[in-house]
């Protein structure tokens, strides 16, 4: 089949032609029929985060079902499904009590490192399947547990969005932070992801969502999504910004750009007992300075990360797709624009410069 594989940590990916295998005990090979480009998966292709190379990335996966494993009984082939990178045994603590974002034993749902027949090969040799997923490809062949079924009605682009983006953004709102009627929220960084923060804030009933973006382009498709103001955090101090609209600091603040001075920022601009909801990818030596006596005695700021929205995708991605077949959850206009497999880093360098949402490949 035809992959974008990256074999060297320099973020660009080359199209090569590679083996995968045939679904085994809980294993469903899915026809790729859309993969989003995440900015996670551009992290992983320029830092050094231990993934073997080569490797294939990508994670945001809508297609079908076109073979299953022995062991399978909760998909057929036809099926329209899914794909997440939450990996979850399903048997573990956290699992039986329905967090399965904190699963202790997600390597379950891979074939062992050594001793077995690797999903993709390249020439015999085993190609890296990043984050269980590795949907920057024709096919993939992903466990059982790593998928979700969705109606046959809600197009592939869009659908391959609820696996990663609208999980994230909005199920960190929604669940992690549980955002209630008439709460203010703030979202550093209008991204993919931060456009779903204020999509799941919407849905939750939030009276004030302020977007704060170092692009002043950023306004008018924030305000789409749902956001009441906008702070250019270029032209001003966004922390005194937020606490010139709302006195005292909001609620909840999320940030979803991954670097030192808005993580700090976003603690700042959070009311006494207020939440900091940490979303974006640090690098993984970064970290970020915390007064204990100010931010959490005096002020009793809630700092929390948060991992893919606090998500059970059995549950949650059906429900956000039937949310979007009632034109509740905005997803068409998350897409920039609909890409071959080719396009691949002429899309993440245009993904880089901030100007987009997503990019979605919906042809190999």
């Amino acid at each position: 089949m035809k992959a974008a594989i990256l074999n060297n940590l320099d973020g660009t990916f080359q199209i090569e032609e590679i083996e995968i295998d045939e679904p085994r005990d809980h294993e469903v090979l899915v026809e790729v029929k859309a993969s989003g480009l995440c900015h996670s998966d551009l992290h992983f292709a320029e830092t050094d985060f231990g993934v073997p190379l080569p490797a294939v990335l990508g994670h945001e996966l809508a297609g079908v079902v076109i073979a299953i494993g022995p062991e399978v009984r909760e998909f057929e082939i036809g099926d329209h499904v899914v794909g997440s990178l939450i990996q979850f045994c399903g048997h573990c603590k956290a699992c039986q009590a329905g967090r399965t974002w904190q699963c202790t034993r997600p390597e379950q749902t891979l074939r062992a490192d050594e001793g077995d027949h690797p999903r993709l090969c390249r020439h015999g040799a085993p190609v890296t399947q990043v984050f269980g997923t590795g949907a920057f490809a024709e096919k993939a062949l992903v466990h059982e547990n790593q998928l979700a079924k969705v109606p046959r009605e809600l197009p592939f682009a869009q659908a391959s969005l609820l696996g990663c983006g609208t999980i994230t953004g909005a199920g960190a709102a929604i669940n992690t932070a549980s955002v209630r009627p008439g709460d203010t929220v703030a979202v550093i960084g209008i991204g993919g992801v931060g456009l779903n923060v204020i999509s799941g804030a919407k849905l939750a009933g939030a009276g004030r969502i302020i977007a704060v973006d170092m692009q002043s382009k950023k306004e008018e498709l924030a305000r789409r999504f749902g956001a009441t103001d906008f702070i250019d955090a270029s032209t001003s101090d966004s922390v005194e910004a937020v606490r010139s609209l709302i006195p005292g600091g909001v609620d909840h603040v999320f940030e979803v750009v991954g670097i030192k001075s808005t993580s700090e920022q976003a603690i700042r601009m959070a009311r006494k007992g207020g939440g900091a909801y940490l979303i974006g990818v640090h690098a993984p030596t970064s970290t970020i300075d915390v007064n204990v006596t100010v931010d959490l005695l005096t002020n009793q700021v809630d700092i929390r990360g948060v991992y893919m929205g606090s998500t059970n995708i059995k549950h949650d991605i059906p429900m956000y797709a039937e949310l979007y077949l009632q034109g509740k959850l905005n997803l068409d206009d998350l897409i920039s624009r609909e890409i071959g497999i080719g396009e691949i880093n002429d899309a993440y360098a245009e993904l880089k410069g901030g100007a987009i949402a997503r990019s979605v490949i919906t042809s190999f």
